[in-house]
């Protein structure tokens, strides 16, 4: 049993709850997921069943979508509602205002990581430093905000909708919404409404899922090839097939169709792979046949 099941992790469960949670539902060992939700966090969590978890490592850069809630006038070590608040006031902000303010977040640009955070300073994550009192010199590190807008707001608490790229922080988005502002700004609610390219709506709560047999949860499957869909499409005979399981280059001169140079998936009697096509030859990737 190989593919993807798009979850829509609930609140209060961390992303391994989840795969812990897949694993007993699939019966099956092999479960890794993509793209790490915090525990407050809701939304679209790709878990990778079988031969799929093959596919971790290699996705595509295709970027991630949220929803996310805010405060006005709060400061809290976390960044979010959640956290030791260190600051609360009143304010009210007009709509125009942030409009604008917002227009400084768009695009390309430089985003420091909270300290709050799986990433790691000489092999010590971030969060257990943090949590220690120990606050530590991050590097800002560039990130891309294709879409930010406003949903609604009332002057003090809003809603945004952020289309990113992998590695935005959006706790830090938000309280530097609030630096710009003057005012401070906290995050009251996360919604991962994209990820991998599976859309919210596309996506299984978890207790549905928890309560389904074995075979009805195999028929929710994406196909693993799916997540590499931005990639061209490669058919190949069923001698290159032979070739190609076996680990052997092929001349790039004798594919059928037209091939351009870069990653392709590969196709036999079904999916077959991930290959990257030189002037010269068809190199494997990745093999994802089921023998492999």
């Amino acid at each position: 049993m190989n593919g993807i099941i798009v979850v829509n992790k609930p609140r209060d469960f961390t992303s391994f709850d989840v795969v812990a949670i897949m694993r007993g539902c699939f019966r099956t060992k092999k479960v890794g997921h993509s793209g790490t939700l915090d525990p407050m966090a809701t939304g679209v969590l790709p878990v990778f069943i079988g031969n799929a978890t093959k596919a971790v490592s290699l996705l595509p850069e295709s970027g991630k979508s949220y929803r996310a809630g805010f405060r006005l006038g709060v400061v809290s070590d976390t960044l979010d509602i959640w956290g030791k608040c260190s600051e609360q006031k009143d304010v009210s902000i007009s709509a125009e205002m942030m409009s604008s303010v917002l227009e400084k977040f768009r695009g390309d640009i430089e985003q420091v990581p909270p300290m709050y955070s799986a990433l790691k300073v000489n092999g010590q994550k971030l969060c257990d430093l943090a949590r220690k009192g120990v606050e530590v010199e991050r590097k800002p590190r560039k990130i891309t905000v294709s879409r930010l807008e406003l949903v609604d707001f009332d002057g003090r608490d809003g809603i945004i909708d952020v289309d990113c790229s992998s590695g935005t922080y959006i706790r830090s988005l938000v309280d530097d919404i609030g630096a710009a502002l003057g005012t401070g700004a906290v995050m009251t609610s996360l919604v991962r409404t994209k990820a991998c390219g599976y859309a919210i709506d596309e996506s299984f709560p978890l207790e549905e899922l928890k309560n389904k047999p074995v075979g009805e949860l195999e028929k929710l499957l994406r196909p693993t090839e799916s997540v590499f869909a931005e990639y061209p499409e490669l058919q190949l005979d069923e001698e290159q097939e032979r070739l190609y399981l076996n680990g052997v280059r092929l001349d790039a001169n004798r594919l059928h169709g037209d091939v351009a140079e870069g990653l392709c998936r590969v196709y036999g009697k079904e999916f077959i792979g991930l290959a990257r096509i030189t002037a010269d030859e068809l190199i494997s990737v990745k093999r994802f046949n089921n023998g492999d």
